[in-house]
């Protein structure tokens, strides 16, 4: 069963790795899912593009270093939610340590981390505003 889930593991991050990109994962899920791809892309350094449509978990993508954000990109940001769909501190504050200082501040003083209703951030305004890196064409 270990090496089941292992496997599962090692497949979810190798998909991540060849993609180099947020495709795939644009509607969030759990953070078993993306944590694992973060830690990968910091450990190998390779560049990983944010693009389309990221909400929820996608976001923990914005704490990979080498990664970009494509202009058109648009980002939701809510509260972390525990398993029971429940707004989580926890879960919220292992979100926004993923985040630069700037947006973390931002999020927290325009209460969108105090609900689960999604606010959008374009990827440009992510890239003028927030100090993120664009991704080269």
């Amino acid at each position: 069963m270990k090496f089941v889930i292992g496997a599962v593991l090692i497949m979810f991050t190798a998909s991540a790795m060849a993609a180099g990109s947020s495709a795939g994962y644009g509607m969030g899920g759990t953070f078993a899912r993306f944590d694992p791809v973060v830690a990968e892309y910091n450990r190998s350094g390779e560049l990983f593009r944010i693009e389309g449509h990221c909400q929820s978990a996608c976001t923990l993508f914005l704490g990979i270093r080498n990664m970009c954000i494509e202009p058109g990109a648009e980002l939701l940001f809510h509260a972390g939610n525990d398993r029971n769909n429940a707004v989580s501190v926890k879960s919220t504050n292992h979100m926004l340590a993923a985040y630069k200082p700037k947006l973390r501040q931002y999020l927290v003083s325009n209460h969108y981390v105090d609900t689960p209703a999604f606010h959008a951030i374009p990827g440009r305004e992510l890239i003028e505003k927030f100090g993120y890196r664009a991704c080269p064409k």
